[in-house]
């Protein structure tokens, strides 16, 4: 039964994000005017030059993007806290001067802001406010100080206008909290927006910020971008600024936490990467590395790329939806010459089952003591840490029983147990050893890229996540583990003719002959009620090729537009017409 505190939590949490919404002038709940609609669709670049030249202020900026994203929120509570006056507060702003060619130095060095006026939301610690990470346990305390991300988005003159909601201690499949409910599709409210950055994801989808910076440890990013058709890109250790992004895991290490920016455009997206680059984020956090941003140009004299593609995780195949979306990529590219040849690497469900462990080494205790008593986690985290509390000894008989058509479960239930020091340190040597290895098969194959399905499942069904399970997201969690680039990217759409299952799959042979969590995936995929969901692909480097990988992501757009496929990069702001319905 929920606790006293976590009953009061929630709901002084609650009352406290309604009065900032009724506090907001009524002008937020009219449509965009003319003037804001242009604003609202210039690129991130073009809208720092309007700003710095004074064709646009920062205020109209927080206008047009603050009425996208009340809307945003009515219709699938995205927001937790709104801070739209706060925003315009910062220096860049109140010594804004309008473009004045006669201002002074301090003016004209506020006009070189690298992202004035570019709105953005924000899941780190900020000054004054709650950083929750969805547990009522830290509601209700705003933090002393903010993240070095805030401070150099604060300096570049960027918009800071509210925080997104997250799933009960992050690790998720769908985002969901009793602080503050559950957060739901833009596309399709009946769907999932992923997790843990759902609100973040939500929120661009529906145009109601240039930029998100999320997180990232086993697709945290990845995964609502795909269930969403954003982009996003998760860097290597180190590249950028992540320190002040509170984890529900504060301490471990076997498998890092980093910040992972998503936009609404690759264009905005690599703007953004390489302002913040520009910036020197090693002068403002400690755990960056100091390394510049870098020109790449894949193509010089017309060279073509090797990609390499991995079409089953040897987990949970993707389903025809995600498929498709994948084979649309691979075709485009290797009609414009490129080679594209199916990659397999050493052993990857050991490799996951490695990083599963190494997740959980502590049996869940983090995560499970770290909300009030009577906290809501969300179903599949729940059943993973129900998992490891079971008795090692009946675990082993379940293996037993499994081992013959389950090999893989079978595996599972042996190795998920609460670890001591001694063994997590063997797993981290086994997880260095399966780097190496990957890093030698990469090598040899010659490869520029790998491209996977980013999830098995199209943004599933709300309620459905326990089915689909944490291990179903083997695609994203399998570069967090080898700390390579990783960046997703919209190819298209469920179609429900196109993709649905054969008749009566869920009795034939092929189903019976799946591992659980594939048919747990399996079961939970319907095309008919998933028809017109985003559909991503990912793309991988290796580690601390950002400006590659984005280099990459140009050429596969390229390759999509001249393929008659390419869904171009045009969000489509479907909350603003829903909500006004």
């Amino acid at each position: 039964m929920p606790s006293f505190l976590h009953q009061q939590a929630c709901a002084l949490k609650q009352r406290e994000r309604q009065t900032q919404i009724d506090a907001l002038p009524t002008v937020y709940s009219t449509p965009l005017s003319d003037e804001e609609e242009k604003i609202h669709a210039l690129p991130l670049a073009q809208l720092v030059q309007e700003c710095r030249t004074g064709t646009v202020a920062p205020a109209d900026v927080l206008f047009a993007y603050g009425k996208k994203t009340l809307a945003a929120h009515r219709l699938t509570n995205c927001i937790t806290d709104f801070m739209f006056d706060e925003a315009l507060r910062i220096p860049a702003v109140t010594a804004y001067d309008g473009g004045d060619s006669d201002a002074s130095d301090s003016s004209a060095s506020i006009r070189d802001c690298p992202l004035l006026g570019v709105p953005r939301e924000d899941t780190v610690d900020f000054e004054g406010h709650d950083t929750t990470v969805g547990l009522s346990r830290h509601a209700n305390h705003p933090v002393p100080k903010s993240a070095p991300i805030v401070s150099i988005l604060q300096d570049a003159g960027a918009l800071l206008h509210v925080k997104t909601t997250v799933p009960t201690a992050l690790i998720a499949i769908e985002t969901e909290s009793d602080l503050f409910g559950r957060t739901t599709n833009p596309y399709n409210p009946n769907h999932s927006v992923g997790a843990s950055t759902g609100g973040g994801a939500a929120l661009l989808a529906c145009g109601g910020s240039k930029i998100e910076i999320a997180t990232d440890i086993g697709g945290s990013a990845r995964i609502p971008a795909h269930f969403c058709g954003i982009w996003g890109l998760k860097g290597s250790v180190g590249r950028f600024p992540t320190w002040g992004t509170i984890s529900s895991m504060p301490g471990f290490e076997g498998v890092q936490i980093v910040a992972a920016p998503m936009a609404g455009s690759l264009a905005d997206l690599e703007e953004f990467w390489k302002r913040i680059i520009g910036m020197k984020p090693w002068a403002y956090d400690f755990t960056c590395i100091p390394l510049p941003w870098q020109k790449v140009d894949l193509q010089i004299e017309g060279r073509k790329l090797k990609w390499g593609v991995i079409w089953d995780d040897g987990v949970c195949e993707p389903t025809p939806a995600c498929k498709r979306s994948l084979s649309t990529v691979v075709d485009a590219l290797a009609a414009q010459g490129h080679e594209v040849v199916e990659f397999t690497p050493p052993k990857i469900s050991e490799l996951l089952t490695v990083g599963y462990q190494l997740v959980f080494a502590d049996g869940g205790a983090q995560m499970r003591d770290a909300g009030f008593p009577g906290e809501t986690l969300n179903a599949p985290l729940q059943s993973t840490i129900d998992l490891l509390a079971l008795p090692r000894l009946y675990k082993r008989f379940m293996a037993w029983m499994h081992r013959a058509a389950d090999p893989f479960y079978a595996r599972l239930l042996e190795v998920m147990y609460p670890k001591s020091v001694l063994e997590e340190r063997v797993l981290v040597a086994q997880r260095d050893q399966f780097r190496r290895e990957w890093h030698e098969a990469w090598t040899n194959a010659n490869l520029d890229f790998v491209l996977t399905a980013p999830h098995p499942l199209p943004a599933l069904e709300n309620g459905t996540g326990e089915k689909a399970s944490l291990i179903s997201a083997g695609p994203t969690f399998l570069f967090s583990i080898l700390d390579y680039t990783a960046g997703v990217f919209p190819v298209t759409f469920v179609d429900r003719v196109r993709d649905a299952l054969p008749a009566n799959f869920l009795s034939s042979e092929k189903f019976s002959r799946m591992n659980q969590v594939a048919k747990g995936a399996y079961s939970v995929y319907n095309a008919d009620k998933m028809h017109g969901l985003p559909l991503g692909v990912q793309i991988v480097g290796r580690r601390l090729e950002e400006e590659k990988v984005l280099e990459g992501m140009k050429v596969i757009e390229r390759a999509l537009q001249e393929a008659g496929t390419s869904r171009g990069l045009i969000i489509m702001h479907v909350c603003w017409t829903l909500s006004w319905k």
